[in-house]
């Protein structure tokens, strides 16, 4: 399958490439800002699908945005028409589109030379009426606040609001992709208008607030939900922005004899993932806990963990190697420890349920001690 991409430089147009040249059954060929509009009739002719993505949206002045839009995206219509084939295409509008402005008019009558194409020759056409898209390789400072923001706060460079409470939809580049790559399959229609989800609607307070919060997280050490909605988007679109020398930094180290802790990750209402080491023969914990809990993995070397419960006095030990992934849980209730008892350096991997509060550690000192 051919497909023909118009303005393939673009934001949207380079992430599209990208996922489509990921498929072996698809083929690209791209129609950018800088080629000659006369080439348009032989690329057209050799394609089974047309995103057109091409459109101008910060002109020099007003009149570009009928050359760029509405002219444009006729001289494909003509184009598509004059190969005498059903090409199904997909166009890039605006929600700007409904509104009376000199970039709505010339998107909206874009909508209307597709669908007199369709009309007419019987093309198939699905339009997108996009709100804000943001996501990797938006430009910043030029048509996408996110961008802009994500730019700026990375650089430490001061961010202008004019209205904290002024509200702003939203949808991610990846959700777009998907539902383009979905439609070019076939599997998507509209009639013609097709809706991105999910459709985030936030304020641009709330966007600036979110994004300081990424980046002050490397400091707190506290992740926000970064796993699931706008938060894991907006995350992801942040961390594209970082330079490569931002790659890294640097986490809190404690060492002392018996080997080093090492604090990795804090949740907000998920515990923290840290990891220590400990020199052969070396024993660390011999405490507990009332309700906190942890789960230890080795990774390397040989541990001895042992029990003992300190009410009833019963013991427990169980042992343990990186060679054998194994978690061991630490139970409310039992005074715990874990020896090295291999002849190298012991790596554990820890998950405690909590961030750990030296105010109000839950941590009782108890020797844990050897069978009877």
């Amino acid at each position: 399958m051919r497909v023909l991409i118009t303005g393939a430089n673009g934001f949207v147009g380079k992430n599209l490439v990208a996922h489509l040249q990921e498929r072996k059954d698809v083929e690209v060929l791209r129609f950018c800002r800088e080629d000659d509009p006369t080439s348009l009739n032989s690329l057209v002719s050799k394609v089974d699908f047309i995103f057109h993505l091409a459109g101008v949206n910060r002109p020099q002045n007003i009149e570009e945005f009928k050359v760029g839009n509405t002219d444009f995206t006729q001289a494909l219509c003509a184009a598509v028409a004059a190969s005498g084939r059903n090409i199904p295409l997909l166009y890039t509008s605006s929600i700007q589109a409904e509104l009376n402005n000199a970039y709505g008019s010339s998107k909206r009558e874009s909508e209307e030379a597709l669908l007199n194409l369709s009309a007419q020759y019987g093309n198939d056409v699905h339009l997108f009426r996009l709100p804000n898209v943001f996501g990797k390789w938006a430009r910043p400072n030029y048509n996408s606040a996110v961008a802009t923001f994500c730019y700026n706060i990375v650089n430490n460079l001061p961010i202008t609001i004019n209205d904290a409470n002024a509200k702003i939809s939203l949808v991610y580049i990846d959700d777009v992709i998907s539902k383009f790559v979905s439609v070019m399959d076939g599997k998507q229609s509209g009639d013609p208008f097709v809706v991105v989800e999910p459709y985030y609607s936030t304020t641009v307070g709330e966007l600036s607030a979110q994004l300081y919060a990424f980046k002050e997280s490397r400091q707190s050490m506290i992740t926000e939900h970064v796993g699931v909605g706008l938060v894991r988007a907006l995350y992801s679109t942040y961390l594209s922005y970082l330079p490569p020398k931002e790659f890294t930094y640097e986490v809190p180290k404690h060492g002392d004899a018996r080997g080093v802790f090492v604090e990795m990750l804090k949740t907000k209402d998920s515990g923290q993932f840290s990891y220590f080491t400990a020199h052969p023969g070396i024993t660390r914990g011999g405490h507990y806990h009332h309700t906190k809990t942890e789960k230890f993995l080795v990774i390397t070397g040989k541990a001895c963990f042992r029990f003992r419960h300190i009410e009833s006095g019963e013991f427990y030990e169980l042992f343990t190697d990186g060679e054998s992934p194994e978690v061991v849980e630490t139970v409310p209730g039992w005074s715990h420890d874990i020896t090295n008892v291999g002849e190298s350096e012991m790596i554990v991997m820890l998950w405690a349920n909590e961030i750990f509060d030296r105010e109000f550690p839950d941590t009782y000192t108890m020797a844990v001690g050897t069978k009877a």
